[in-house]
């Protein structure tokens, strides 16, 4: 079985985005790049799945800039074993929304026929939280988002969600859409060996227009702010206190 896996260059998840000066976006000037973190989750239940003999084949794929190869290539030393970069943007600063990227990574599953593709749930960059789901609908296959964990039974994915009552566990059959919550896994490092072999793995090259997909944005970035400090907190000497300063910020 070949599973495919989506990644996505964002800024490093350890570094403090800033807001461009006139408010038009995040400022990615010399700022550390990574692979968005539910993307690397996704990443490693790929290879487990793997290691376990459920899947013969990894194949990580990403849409953006040239610079998504060196993404690419992590995804390669951790155990991926080819991967494919559609070049959609020359600017790092224009991201691919969610439809498009859907769009293209149909086209490639269509070339590719994988059984299973793991993506992470969201981008932390934008939060949009939807190709998976668009994904899905596109090419008319199941779907099991926000996992925490999966197991591959026959020709049907097990799969237990995260949902707002607590776990929830469904069965879908394969071919299927399954998307990574943060609890799913926790994702290995890429040793030096690895990362020396990743350079000799296959990465194949292709753009957004390869694949007949329009990535003009749909959306348009209104204005980008930082949000509001929080106020210092006050201590209370008293429980009576407490209560009476919680009834004065209408909480009780």
């Amino acid at each position: 079985m070949k599973v495919l896996v989506p990644v996505k260059r964002v800024i490093d998840y350890n570094v403090k985005a800033r807001v461009k000066a006139d408010g038009s976006g995040v400022d990615l000037a010399n700022v550390k790049m990574s692979m968005n973190p539910f993307d690397e989750i996704a990443v490693e239940e790929a290879i487990r799945l793997k290691e376990k003999g459920v899947a013969t084949e990894v194949v990580a794929v990403s849409v953006g800039v040239k610079q998504s190869a060196e993404t690419l290539r992590t995804a390669l030393a951790m155990g991926a074993d080819r991967a494919i970069l559609v070049v959609a943007a020359d600017d790092v600063h224009q991201d691919i929304e969610p439809l498009a990227v859907a769009k293209i990574l149909k086209a490639i599953i269509d070339e590719e026929q994988p059984k299973l593709v793991v993506a992470g749930k969201q981008a932390i960059d934008n939060d949009m939280n939807a190709t998976g789901q668009m994904l899905s609908a596109l090419l008319g296959w199941s779907q099991a988002t926000f996992a925490s964990k999966l197991e591959i039974e026959g020709e049907a994915a097990k799969v237990t969600r995260e949902v707002d009552g607590g776990l929830q566990t469904i069965e879908v059959t394969l071919p299927a859409i399954v998307t990574a919550d943060l609890r799913l896994n926790e994702p290995r490092y890429a040793s030096l060996p690895n990362i020396m072999k990743a350079k000799k793995k296959p990465l194949d090259e292709k753009t957004a227009a390869d694949y007949g997909v329009d990535v003009t944005p749909r959306l348009t970035v209104v204005s980008t702010r930082e949000p509001e400090g929080r106020k210092a907190g006050i201590k209370v000497g008293s429980v009576d206190e407490l209560v009476s300063k919680l009834k004065e910020a209408g909480v009780v």
